[in-house]
């Protein structure tokens, strides 16, 4: 696979199913447009596709509950996604929204004519819009922000207080599009919207007691939807993701328990009696906290008869699982497997008996997969392009050295080898490598090195534990457990142990940095990239420094010294490149620039390479031409230093 190759990883999402109509949206990066191409398209119940829209930025699909009508999300012009519909058996599609900043995320109402939609809401003068005066500034002459908060902005949106998220309904029979009064203030951000049955009430997800202080927790409140108040309708024990309310007035959602800033915990599926007369119902747990570990971005929960439907991340796979509506604390082990055995189920919707899903393999970017009388269908073939292109990945668990096993891969290039290798490390930390395909693996791979990379301590899907080992435990485990994985690899006759690189990104950069200052000896080059290197500095300029570094690190200034890579620059002497994006919030450019500078004061063969307009996901979904200068710059990296 080429870096150019990105415009073959033609990826389904958001699948809609009623009846025979099956929908999905289809992404892909565009490179002369310079930016994903999105159009919907219609998956034939025997196999194949086609049309549905022609794009060139449609997405997210969703069919009214009496199936006489398709809403879909159109980007046109300068005013974001806007809502459009169309009949569900053809016919043009109308625009029903006109909201300055587009809309994020929707949900048909019961009687299939009005759709509850959250959109951000700018102040007067502010991102394109006119002020008191009639005037509208461009983004530098705009009025100074009065900042009171921690939360007050978040990567790859930006400022959150001048532009609040907030509830809209909106009536898909209107004549021209629109832009209706919101239905929540501006005090906090909702998502995630849910009608009740009876149509009076919009669920949402909101930070606890409305925004009142900052924190993490949110719950869910119940929106009259001809306006008025909210009124808490579940109160959690954490937060809440994706909420679904079944005919019967029962919610199920995605949940983490904690308090305060303590967050590496499971998500998993809760339910609770829904409540709209302002005395909030207890969420209960249906599932276990050390096995299952839901993934709220697959969707929502979905009801199968006496049982309901999750995501469940596991040993690397992302398996859809079905949990008994009666369950309580149930383990993984209990509940079935319907689809994802070493694969990524990454979104999945059902109508009746049916279950529509978009899996991903590691050999693809992404198929629809019809699930009907316990048998599984595969319709689409959007990846064919890559065949032949893709490398084995090859499954490999190690043992560390006190004792525990680490679970992984090897993507092998074509040859006998002995081949260069690149430990590749992921970021997160709560997050996995997983069965699906891996575009930097497989462009490295194809370059001729062998690419290792390991779920170890830190990692999601292994067990809560596992997830919670490196809390306040950084650099400790999570070494040991990727030092014995490369050793691991390393005893193939096929890989070289003397030309090893290291690299990644976010805490995969974290990780770069502190093993080439500890373990330097072990390889010949380092590429760190959107990394924290310096706890002090982030806890004040991340967009969750706030948070993150205490949970990790805590706010001990001493601690937070000896947990961060830059108090070892000195220690580095293997050539190092310094990557980073000029608007990345997450990990801000200030933890590149003070490393470069320690490494170039050193002596340190090193390289500053800066992405202008990129945030923290460049390498995922920033614009498709920086990947491919991305890609084209690791491989001139490595082919300098492991050739």
């Amino acid at each position: 696979m080429l870096p150019t190759d990105i415009e073959l990883l033609t990826a389904p999402r958001s699948p809609a199913l009623h009846g025979d109509l099956l929908l999905t949206g289809l992404s892909r990066p565009d490179l002369e447009a310079n930016r994903a191409h999105g159009v919907v398209r219609r998956v034939g119940l025997a196999g194949g596709d086609r049309p549905w829209t022609y794009g060139p930025r449609d997405s997210a699909p969703a069919i009214s509950p009496d199936g006489s009508r398709v809403a879909f999300l159109r980007v046109t012009g300068e005013r974001g996604a806007q809502l459009h519909v169309m009949p569900a058996d053809g016919g043009e599609a109308k625009r029903i929204t006109d909201v300055p900043l587009g809309v994020e995320g929707y949900r048909w109402g019961p009687d299939s004519r009005r759709i509850a939609f959250t959109a951000r809401v700018p102040e007067p003068g502010r991102y394109g819009t006119p002020d008191a005066d009639g005037r509208t500034p461009d983004a530098g002459a705009e009025a100074p922000r009065r900042i009171t908060r921690f939360d007050y902005r978040i990567d790859h949106v930006g400022f959150l207080l001048d532009r609040p998220q907030r509830l809209f309904v909106v009536d898909s029979d209107i004549e021209e599009p629109a832009e209706p009064a919101p239905l929540t203030d501006d005090r906090v951000d909702v998502h995630d919207p849910e009608w009740t049955p009876d149509g009076e009430f919009v669920l949402v997800v909101a930070p606890r007691d409305w925004g009142r202080v900052e924190t993490l927790n949110s719950d869910l409140y119940a929106v009259p939807a001809a306006g008025g108040e909210p009124v808490l309708a579940v109160r959690t024990e954490g937060d809440a993701a994706a909420p679904l309310v079944t005919a019967d007035g029962t919610v199920y959602f995605h949940g983490v328990a904690f308090t305060g800033v303590d967050m590496v915990r499971n998500r998993g599926l809760w339910t609770a009696p829904l409540r709209t007369d302002g005395e909030p119902a207890t969420a209960r747990r249906l599932t276990d906290a050390e096995t299952v570990d839901t993934d709220s971005g697959a969707g929502r929960p979905a009801v199968l008869g006496d049982e309901v439907l999750v995501v469940v991340r596991t040993h690397g796979a992302a398996e859809l699982r079905a949990v008994p509506s009666d369950a309580h604390l149930a383990k993984l082990a209990d509940l079935r497997c319907l689809l994802g055995e070493k694969a990524a189920v990454q979104a999945f919707t059902s109508d009746g008996e049916r279950i529509a899903a978009v899996v991903a393999s590691p050999s693809d970017a992404g198929e629809v997969v019809l699930l009907e009388n316990g048998e599984s269908r595969t319709l689409t073939e959007f990846s064919a392009p890559l065949r032949g292109k893709v490398r084995t990945a090859v499954e490999l668990t190690a043992t560390a050295s006190d004792g525990h096993e680490v679970h992984g891969w090897v993507v092998l290039p074509e040859g006998d080898g002995p081949h260069p290798v690149l430990l590749v490390i992921h970021g997160g930390p709560f997050s996995p490598y997983e069965w699906s395909l891996f575009d930097e693996a497989q462009v490295y791979a194809s370059a001729g090195y062998a690419v290792v990379m390991a779920n170890p301590r830190g990692s999601a899907g292994y067990g809560e534990a596992h997830g919670r080992a490196i809390v306040g435990a950084l650099c400790t485990v999570d070494v040991t457990d990727l030092l014995s994985f490369l050793d691991a690899a390393l005893e193939r006759p096929d890989l070289d142990a003397s030309r090893v690189g290291v690299m990644g990104g976010s805490y995969g950069g974290l990780m770069t940095t502190w093993l080439s200052a500890h373990h330097g000896e072990r390889f010949r080059a380092a590429w760190s990239e959107r990394a924290v290197n310096a706890w002090d500095s982030f806890a004040g300029s991340s967009d969750i420094g706030w948070e993150f570094a205490e949970c990790y690190v805590g706010t001990d200034p001493e601690v937070q010294r000896e947990r961060s890579p830059l108090t070892y620059a000195a220690k580095i002497g293997i050539p190092f490149a310094v990557v980073h994006s000029e608007e990345d919030w997450r990990c801000p450019i200030e933890q590149a620039q003070r490393l470069f500078v320690a490494l170039r004061g050193n002596g340190v063969e090193t390289e500053f390479l800066l992405f202008p307009g990129e945030g923290h996901e460049l390498s995922r979904s920033g614009r498709p031409r920086h990947r491919v200068q991305r890609f084209d710059a690791v491989l001139e990296w490595w082919g300098r230093h492991l050739a």
